[in-house]
C-alpha cells in the first residue's frame, strides 16, 4: 500500500487534539481553503492546530488547471507551480483517485472529521435551449475541453471532420476552444497535449472558426490576455466585421472607467484597422451582437449539423440588446456551446439546479429549511457559481474559512479522528488511493516521456516539457508503483 505521510500537526490529548478537516476537491479552491486554514492568524497564534485532509476523484491534483484550461494557456505553469508550493509543504496530505458518493460517503467523512468543505467546482456545460442542440456535430464546450486536456473518464477520439465551426460564446472559454480548433497542431507540441489530442488536431480538416457572442465588443467576458493570445496562432488569419462593432452611451462609459474594457476594445479596433488578411490557411472570426436561434440539419445530411442561424441583436442603451428580427444562417457542420459551466448535485446535500451550486450562507451549506448543517462548508465555484477567474476563488476560501473557525467550539466532533483511520477504512473497501509523493511520480513520469519524444520521421523537433498520461488505470499504476 502507499506510504500516506500523516499531516504535520501533531496528535494532542483527547481535550486539545488537531481540527480534523477534510477538502473535497484539489483544484485551486480546495488547494486555498487548506492553505488560508493552515495559515490563518488563529492557527499561527496557537488556538487552533488544525489536521487537513484534501480529497479528489482524479489520481492527480489541480482539477480545473490540468482539466479544465487549455495546455496552452499562458498563465498555466505560474498557477500549477503556486498550488505545487503549497501541497509540498507536507502540512496538507493529499489523497486522490477517491470519488464522493461512490468510495466515501459524507457519513463517512462526518465520521473521521469535525468538518468537510465541498470545492467540487462545475464540470458540465450549461443548457442551450435552442432547436438541433441535439443534432450530430453539436458538442459542449465542456466536454471538448475535457477531451483535450486528456480527462482520464472521457473517450480518446474526438470527431474533428468539420471544416467550418462555429463556437457560440464571448468568454474565456470561448476563446480556448476556438484557438484550440483554428491552431496548427504542431504549434501544440510545446505544450502537455495528450499524444491522441495531438494525432487528433493534426488530422483536422477545418479551415473556419466563428466565435459568436451576443452583446457587442465592449460587453465581452473574455479578458486581455485571452484575446492577445489569438493573434499568437500560426498561420491563422483574424477576421472581424465592421458592422458588428456598435456601442451604446452605456458602452462608452465602460470603455472610458474600465480599463479591461478600453484594452479589449482598442485591440479589436486595431485588427480591423491593421487588416489580418494575410491568407492563412485558417481563419478565426469573431461575431458580435448574435444571438442563437437554431441549429439545423439538411436534406443532404439529416440527423447532422449543416448550418446555425442567428438572430441580428442592437444594443439597447444599457449595455443590454434587443432582437432586430433580422436572421442570418451560417453554414458549418460542428457548433460548441461554451456558454458556461454549471455544478453537479452531489449525494446526501442539498442542491440548486438553476443555478447549479450547493445552497450556503457565506460557505455554511444549509439544510432543507435553511439552517446551517454543522460542520459542513463549501467553497468555489460549486459554491457561488462559474464566474469569475481561478484567483478569485480565494475571496470564496477566505470566508468560507472565516466561518468555519468562528464555528469550530460548536463543531460535532468526529468519532474516530485518527488520521490513519480514513487510510484503513480506504483499503479496507479496495480503492486504490493515490498520495502526494505518487503525484511527483506521475509528474516526473509525464516529464520523462517529454523529454524523450522525437518526431517520427527523424526530424529535429520542439522540446515538449512533458505529456500527459490519460488512462485513469496508467496514472493509478504510476502514482502507486513504489506502494
Amino acid at each position: 500500500m502507499p506510504e500516506v505521510p500523516a499531516a504535520s500537526s501533531p496528535q494532542r490529548d483527547s481535550a486539545h487534539r488537531p481540527l480534523r478537516v477534510a477538502i473535497i476537491g484539489a483544484g485551486p479552491a480546495g488547494v486555498y481553503a487548506a492553505d488560508i486554514l493552515t495559515k490563518s492568524n488563529e492557527v499561527k497564534g496557537g488556538e487552533v492546530e488544525v489536521s487537513i485532509d484534501l480529497f479528489d476523484q482524479y489520481p492527480a491534483p489541480y482539477g480545473l488547471i490540468r482539466y479544465g484550461v487549455a495546455p496552452d494557456h499562458p498563465r498555466i505553469k505560474g498557477i500549477v507551480n503556486a498550488l505545487h508550493k503549497v501541497l509540498d509543504r507536507g502540512d496538507i496530505r493529499f489523497i486522490g483517485n477517491v470519488t464522493y458518493g461512490r468510495d466515501l460517503t459524507l457519513s463517512d467523512f462526518r465520521g473521521f472529521y469535525d468538518a468537510v468543505i465541498f470545492a467540487t467546482g462545475a464540470i458540465r456545460d450549461a443548457d442551450l435551449e435552442i432547436p438541433g442542440v441535439e443534432l450530430e456535430g453539436s458538442f459542449g464546450a465542456a466536454d471538448f475541453v475535457s477531451w483535450y486536456d486528456g480527462h482520464p473518464d472521457v473517450a480518446r477520439e474526438w470527431p474533428l471532420t468539420a471544416k467550418e465551426v462555429a463556437v457560440i460564446g464571448n468568454g474565456n472559454v470561448a476563446l480556448d476552444v476556438a484557438r484550440m480548433l483554428s491552431k496548427h497542431a504542431d504549434d501544440l507540441l510545446v505544450t502537455e497535449i495528450p499524444d491522441n489530442v495531438y494525432r487528433g488536431l493534426k488530422e483536422s480538416p477545418v479551415t473556419d472558426v466563428h466565435v459568436f457572442g451576443r452583446r457587442g465588443p465592449a460587453q465581452v467576458k473574455f479578458t486581455p490576455l485571452e484575446l492577445r493570445e489569438l493573434s499568437h496562432s500560426n498561420d491563422v488569419d483574424i477576421v472581424l466585421y465592421p458592422e458588428d462593432f456598435e456601442f451604446d452611451d452605456a458602452s462608452d462609459e465602460a470603455i472610458k472607467t474600465n480599463n479591461q474594457v478600453k484594452t479589449m476594445v482598442n485591440t479589436l479596433a486595431n485588427w480591423i484597422a491593421e487588416d489580418q488578411d494575410t491568407g492563412a490557411s485558417r481563419r478565426l472570426h469573431l461575431h458580435f451582437l448574435q444571438s442563437p436561434v437554431e441549429i439545423y440539419d439538411s436534406p443532404e445530411t439529416p440527423g447532422r449539423v449543416a448550418g446555425i442561424r442567428f438572430e441580428r441583436m442592437e444594443l439597447d442603451g444599457t449595455g443590454n440588446v434587443r432582437g432586430t428580427g433580422e436572421f442570418e444562417d451560417y453554414p458549418v457542420q460542428a457548433v460548441y456551446r461554451a456558454i458556461g459551466y454549471h455544478g453537479s448535485e452531489l449525494a446526501e446535500l442539498r442542491f440548486d439546479e438553476r443555478r447549479g451550486v450547493i445552497p450556503n450562507d457565506a460557505g455554511r451549506v444549509l439544510d432543507a429549511d435553511g439552517t446551517p448543517v454543522a460542520g459542513v462548508y463549501t467553497t468555489g465555484w460549486i459554491k457561488r457559481g462559474p464566474v469569475g477567474l481561478i484567483g478569485h476563488t480565494k475571496g470564496d476560501a477566505l470566508e468560507t474559512i472565516g466561518c468555519l473557525l468562528e464555528d469550530r467550539d460548536s463543531l460535532p466532533p468526529a468519532e474516530n479522528p485518527d488520521e490513519h483511520a480514513i487510510i484503513a477504512l480506504l483499503e479496507e473497501r479496495g480503492i486504490e488511493y493515490t498520495t502526494w509523493a505518487g503525484w511527483n511520480e506521475l509528474d516526473a513520469h509525464e516529464k520523462a516521456l517529454g523529454d524523450a519524444w522525437a518526431p517520427e520521421d527523424g526530424a529535429e523537433g520542439p522540446v515538449r516539457e512533458r505529456i500527459k498520461v490519460v488512462p485513469r488505470e496508467e496514472m493509478v499504476r504510476i502514482s502507486r508503483k513504489n506502494a
